[in-house]
């Protein structure tokens, strides 16, 4: 019954990190990758580090910066810039190849063999995405593409160094870290690279704090809360869900249809979704939790 909640609690990030395609295209201002990125990490590990005040162990410095790396900067950059410059759908079939990536990873590190399941359940949920979303003829930006791919690997190996290294520190703190280097890096990409906001109106100032609030307060320590109690190939095929959110709100809100077709592949892609929670935990933890006492925001 605790996993069964865990993993519930957990699915709640990638359903609302689906809607931030539509905030994207729709809320957002145009051309703005790297500033929609920063809004959403920066402030928000500014608030959780003075709210729950911890100081960083000097020893967790360089993992914490390659956490940072991985699942902040690296992951969120080219979010956006697949999410501007590529379909929607299809920056989804290269993420759902997330959960083989991960596996990949427990073989090569961990010397663990991919259970024929799991491996069949992450080949399935490729396929149903390419069902559900490709198109003939449709026309790829090589950037938004090289963006998907590399936003897939940065995710897939965060994903499964962070289920390693996640019981080190306090939760808010593990998250508050990641949140602020994160932001610090994107910082001079969103100053120096997308160009000034001509105009800032009421939607757009909506928008950012949707993805503030909403897509990083609450859903990244729901996110790093379920990579330390389930297993990293477990969590990562929960990211399946946020296309089909992405999928389900251009529905309902954007008055998209959906062929039976593709209401077949979604169901595909759930029955995966479900078959890759069933495989056994690849890397359980091997550190015990660090006694990190709060300190005096004065002394970070």
């Amino acid at each position: 019954m605790k996993t069964v909640l865990n993993t519930l609690l957990t699915a709640l990030t990638p359903i609302i990190w689906g809607s931030s395609y539509l905030v994207t295209t729709e809320w957002l201002p145009p051309g703005q990758p790297f500033m929609a990125a920063m809004i959403r990490t920066l402030p928000v590990g500014i608030i959780l580090l003075i709210r729950y005040r911890f100081i960083l162990p000097r020893d967790r410095w360089g993992r914490l910066i390659l956490l940072a790396v991985l699942n902040i900067f690296v992951l969120q950059a080219t979010l956006f810039i697949a999410a501007y410059r590529l379909p929607g759908g299809f920056a989804a079939i290269v993420g759902s190849a997330q959960p083989l990536v991960v596996l990949l990873l427990a073989w090569l590190m961990d010397r663990q063999r991919p259970q024929a399941m799991a491996m069949a359940g992450g080949l399935i949920a490729v396929a149903a995405m390419g069902a559900l979303f490709a198109s003939p003829g449709q026309m790829l930006d090589p950037l938004g593409l090289l963006a998907a791919t590399i936003g897939t690997v940065s995710m897939a190996t965060g994903t499964f160094l962070a289920r390693r290294w996640s019981q080190q520190l306090p939760l808010m703190a593990f998250t508050g870290w990641q949140l602020l280097i994160g932001g610090v890096l994107l910082a001079p990409f969103a100053i120096l690279v997308d160009p000034p906001i001509a105009q800032l109106n009421a939607t757009h100032v909506a928008g950012f704090a949707y993805l503030s609030i909403v897509g990083s307060l609450l859903a990244y320590p729901l996110w790093f809360r379920g990579i330390a109690r389930l297993s990293a190939v477990a969590v990562s095929a929960l990211t399946l869900l946020s296309p089909l959110t992405a999928l389900i709100l251009g529905w309902t809100v954007l008055d998209q249809t959906l062929s039976p077709s593709q209401l077949g592949a979604m169901s595909i892609v759930f029955a995966a979704v479900m078959v890759l929670q069933w495989r056994r935990n690849p890397n359980p933890p091997s550190a015990r939790p660090l006694p990190v006492s709060p300190q005096p925001i004065s002394q970070l």
